[in-house]
């Protein structure tokens, strides 16, 4: 299966702005360039355009060949982005069950700085 088309059908994250680059079984990098309308009243990325990196990242890592979905996330919001950036999320398969998986997303920009942490626990179908 073609990972990277498959989640173009995500349409929230497709809608938002965010690409995927790479996606294999246990890995996914995705970009997502901060317009205006990523910005919060303060003016930085809002925390539900971060949380739609991570989540879709985690979601493509998830290449495995059976589809799985988020029973639990949490995010972190280390550091504040701003319009202009491009921002990279990377996420990592942490533990492959059966049934349950768990993955780590990290938020970067492109010259590095972490922005955001997520781990995300899926249930496997």
């Amino acid at each position: 299966m073609d990972y990277i088309e498959f989640f173009k059908n995500d349409r929230f994250a497709t809608e938002a702005g965010i690409t995927l680059s790479e996606v294999r079984p246990g890995y996914a990098k995705a970009k997502l360039k901060i317009n205006e309308h990523h910005l919060n009243a303060g003016n930085v990325v809002q925390g539900g355009a971060l949380f739609t990196l991570a989540d879709l990242t985690i979601a493509a890592a998830n290449a495995n060949g059976r589809l799985a979905f988020s029973i639990q996330s949490d995010i972190r919001f280390l550091e504040s982005a701003t319009i202009g950036e491009t921002l990279i999320a990377e996420a990592q398969e942490i533990l492959l069950h059966k049934t349950i998986c768990h993955y780590k997303a990290n938020i970067t920009t492109e010259n590095g700085r972490l922005i955001a942490v997520c781990d995300g626990i899926c249930y496997r179908k």
